[in-house]
């Protein structure tokens, strides 16, 4: 197997959690945004769960890659595609964004996303249940089964079956 760096335990959320993330066209950005990276050997994606108002992530990124720009990149691009379609789409939606910065006129994600490695088998499958069992969770309700929210890769590690085309099961990749 090649070198990849630590697995991390990723998490973004919207500016003053706002529930921009509700309306599917906003996932898919950052669905794809996900394939991208992949695509372009910058990680490897184990886990994702995209909820209304945060994402939660379980990456690595490989060789050569540093986090802090990957994430920086991820975090730009989904934020700039975001904008771009509530300019074109729902303009008075878009002001409930806009702040009073030097350099942009609109925040979609709040800064400082938090990030951390997993260091332990046993860290790296808490954040699985945690990363998968977020939609199900009483507070949000999304889903009856965790398996069952279609923005996440719970159905992924319960069936094999990989709908989106860039996940890569922790245990096949680690032994």
């Amino acid at each position: 197997m090649e070198d990849i760096n630590p697995i991390t335990f990723y998490t973004a959320t919207i500016l003053e959690w706002k529930h921009l993330l509700k309306n599917d066209r906003y996932k898919q950005i950052i669905i794809e945004s996900l394939r991208f990276c992949m695509t372009e050997n910058r990680t490897k994606i184990f886990a994702f769960v995209i909820m209304p108002n945060h994402i939660h992530l379980r990456w690595s990124m490989m060789p050569g890659m540093k986090q802090e720009n990957v994430q920086r990149n991820f975090m730009k691009f989904t934020a700039q595609q975001m904008k771009f379609d509530l300019m074109k789409n729902d303009k008075e939606y878009l002001q409930k964004f806009k702040v009073t910065a030097v350099d942009r006129q609109y925040q979609i994600w709040e800064r400082l996303p938090r990030s951390f490695e997993c260091y332990s088998r046993k860290m790296v499958s808490q954040k699985l249940n945690y990363i998968h069992n977020n939609p199900y969770h009483e507070k949000w309700k999304l889903a009856v089964t965790p398996e069952d929210y279609k923005f996440s890769s719970a159905k992924f590690y319960m069936t094999g079956q990989d709908d989106w085309g860039f996940l890569t099961n922790y245990a096949d990749y680690y032994g």
